[in-house]
């Protein structure tokens, strides 16, 4: 199979709290639990979720690894963006801060006015941007 746009992508990041960062990105967002596992105490036993929606060509995984926990280091400039094309709905902001997320601007014009921007428990932000794809 050769590698283009139906090419399915996993984003892959590390967590300190697995419950904190699924109340957010499922509880809050709408993303569903793609996959679970739990690892054991031993270095490179890890925990992980993958989160997604099941229509996507992409998913958000998660670890957690007990023995040797990678802290993240996230950057204002790391984005994982959603095109809602459409207003950004109030209640989904309000859902993602209740379920741990923190809204913040965002250093990039661009994306204050075309969108929100939340970060999430473990400090990566997620842009709800009101374009869509075809026009950003």
């Amino acid at each position: 199979m050769p590698v283009d746009g139906r090419s399915h992508i996993r984003i892959a990041r590390p967590s300190r709290d697995l419950a904190a960062a699924e109340r957010f990105w499922a509880e809050g967002l709408g993303l569903g639990v793609v996959w679970r596992a739990v690892g054991g105490p031993e270095p490179g036993e890890h925990d992980l979720l993958m989160l997604g929606w099941p229509d996507a060509d992409w998913h958000l995984e998660l670890v957690h690894e007990p023995a040797r926990p990678v802290e993240p280091r996230p950057t204002e400039e790391d984005l994982l963006v959603v095109y809602v094309d459409g207003p950004v709905p109030d209640d989904l902001v309000a859902r993602l801060e209740e379920h741990g997320g923190k809204r913040v601007p965002s250093p990039n014009p661009y994306w204050n006015e075309w969108g929100v921007t939340i970060e999430d428990p473990d400090g990566y932000r997620l842009v709800l941007c009101r374009r869509g794809w075809s026009n950003a």
